[in-house]
């Protein structure tokens, strides 16, 4: 057994402690308040991936400026938008709301129709973020273990 498989293992298990995390959190509420803060700053590190590595690096390479508004805008919203953010929680708590599609159909009284739109576009928007998050995964990979891609392929 190559040394490389040892990443296999080890990212099932970092897997399994994050959803048992969940499992606790959702189980006992509690305990999740006084952890929430770090939840929160660990999960706005995940602006900050593949997103990163492929995108404002390249960009800053060519273009010194260009890849400020990538990271002034979260700033922006969450130091200056606080209420703005407060106010789209209420609403959600309000309406039961569980995602954008949701969110969007309740403003425009609970139309599925809608919704699906919604979905739609949020789908296909989504795919070349995943396709470059997979690719992220696979070059961390090939880093950190090499010979896992090379007997796959």
């Amino acid at each position: 057994m190559s040394a490389g498989w040892i990443v296999v293992p080890v990212a099932l298990a970092y897997l399994g402690v994050l959803f048992l995390i969940a499992w606790y959190g959702d189980s006992r509420p509690r305990w999740l308040r006084g952890w929430r803060p770090w939840i929160y700053s660990l999960s706005i590190a995940v602006y900050c991936t593949s997103w990163t590595f492929f995108g404002t690096v390249g960009q800053a390479a060519s273009q010194p400026w260009s890849f400020l508004p990538i990271y002034l805008a979260p700033i922006l919203v969450f130091t200056m938008g606080w209420r703005f953010l407060a106010r789209v929680i209420m609403i959600a708590k309000r309406e039961h709301i569980t995602s954008i599609a949701d969110f969007i159909a309740a403003r425009y009284g609970k139309s599925q129709g809608l919704a699906v739109m919604v979905t739609i576009i949020a789908v296909v928007g989504i795919l070349p973020y995943i396709a470059l998050q997979l690719r992220g995964i696979t070059m961390g990979l090939d880093v950190i273990a090499p010979d896992i891609g090379q007997s796959a392929g």
